[in-house]
């Protein structure tokens, strides 16, 4: 009874459109005094969920993102897709993917890609003939390769909550962020035969090297990222010091990064990280009175009496997380069930490395799903366009993330071979 009115009271919040973290941290802490439990005890939860170095990595990898939007290192990652593509026809639907496979490795946030280089790719897509359903479907959709690809901020909130090697998280998601931009060229590939009205364009030698030039050194940075990690110069929050620093030092010496940007840069990563480390820190307590109600043991019962197969298990969690990921951010879930499942899948005897790349695909699907959708909202903002027509567009390109899903869980060597070779 006490989960039922505990769950009412959160789900009457959710509707109510207040913020996640308060939607928890209110009728959690009703139950705390509800029941005797004491205040120093939900307090001693709350702060305890924030103490972890590896969280210490959200703000600099939140921050390194926002530097390289401000710095307009999207806008060249652009310039440069473009001409080395200009031949191709459709090519800026090829650029749009590959622009995103390209900052994904800067900015590891959907809600950041979507907003920068949206701003750059649908203009230009609907000048040259392109429809604003696909261009905007085709942007939001590219999108989610960011939370997936390293430096992935999702990645690094489970891999702290599940005392995971992040550096195993992050080389298990390389693989399906890259077989998700291979599906995504597919689809493109697809519907550009279907517009002939779309021309490949002319190839200029001179645009294309001085487009080099400018993304040379911002290439480096993934480099400084996965290099460091991998090759254990690094832990995963010094990287991404590093590589703040590193960009910092780009920006201002090719004076790409004015003072007002890079001071809404500080503005945005202290908003961004403040949300996140809130949400962290309420669904830890709703964590603890989870944990106290024997929840876990329940639902382990439960899934056992439903299936001993670990394929179906994740199937089963799968569709729990599109499902949640339409209605609830993906960092409140996350810490949420992190501690729940992670002892059921290890029953079944599944890899959390695997149960990780599972959970945080899921969830970002769920960003282009309706009402929450959060990719979808900020793709409809930078394009003017409304969010339906922007979801209508993405459905297609949907598709390429779900069969990339259903692969990793059905071969989970598929990613987890990566980590093997690397030792990690």
């Amino acid at each position: 009874m006490s989960l039922l009115l505990l769950g009412v009271g959160i789900a009457v919040l959710l509707l109510l459109r207040v913020p996640v973290a308060f939607a928890f941290l209110g009728p959690s802490l009703a139950y705390m005094l509800l029941t005797g439990q004491s205040t120093g005890t939900s307090l001693r939860q709350v702060t305890d969920a924030t103490q972890s170095f590896p969280l210490l990595a959200v703000p600099l990898f939140v921050f390194l993102g926002s530097l390289a939007n401000h710095a307009g290192l999207a806008d060249k990652l652009f310039r440069f897709a473009l001409a080395a593509l200009a031949k191709v026809r459709g090519n800026l639907g090829y650029v749009t993917v590959g622009g995103s496979v390209g900052f994904s490795w800067m900015s590891g946030s959907a809600v950041a890609d979507a907003a920068a280089l949206g701003k750059v790719q649908i203009p230009a897509m609907l000048r040259n003939g392109y429809s604003r359903r696909f261009a905007t479907g085709l942007s939001a959709s590219s999108s989610l390769i960011a939370p997936i690809m390293p430096p992935s901020i999702p990645a690094v909130i489970y891999a702290g909550l599940a005392a995971a090697s992040t550096g195993a998280l992050f080389a298990a998601s390389v693989v399906p962020a890259l077989l998700m931009a291979a599906g995504l060229c597919v689809v493109v590939f697809i519907m550009v035969r279907r517009q002939p009205n779309l021309k490949a364009g002319r190839f200029d030698r001179a645009e294309l090297l001085a487009s080099v030039k400018g993304v040379l050194l911002p290439a480096l940075t993934p480099v400084i990222i996965l290099g460091g990690i991998l090759g254990g110069l690094f832990t995963p929050t010094e990287a991404a010091g590093v590589a703040v620093v590193y960009v910092l030092l780009i920006a201002v010496g090719t004076r790409s990064l004015s003072w007002s940007g890079f001071r809404a840069s500080v503005r945005e990563t202290v908003i961004t990280t403040a949300g996140i480390m809130l949400i962290v820190a309420a669904a830890a307590l709703l964590g603890h009175i989870l944990a106290r109600e024997r929840l876990p043991q329940m639902l382990t019962e439960l899934l056992f009496g439903l299936t001993e197969s670990p394929i179906v298990f994740l199937l089963l969690i799968s569709l729990l997380m599109l499902i949640l990921g339409t209605v609830v951010d993906s960092t409140a879930i996350l810490v949420l069930v992190v501690p729940i499942l992670l002892p059921i899948a290890s029953q079944y005897g599944i890899d959390p490395i695997n149960l990780g790349v599972v959970l945080i695909m899921s969830l970002m699907i769920g960003l282009l799903t309706p009402p929450v959708g959060t990719a979808l909202f900020v793709t409809a903002a930078v394009s003017d366009t409304r969010v339906g027509e922007v979801f209508r567009g993405a459905v297609p390109f949907a598709l390429p993330a779900v069969v990339v899903l259903l692969l990793v869980i059905l071969i989970p060597d598929v990613i987890l071979f990566l980590p093997e070779v690397l030792d990690l």
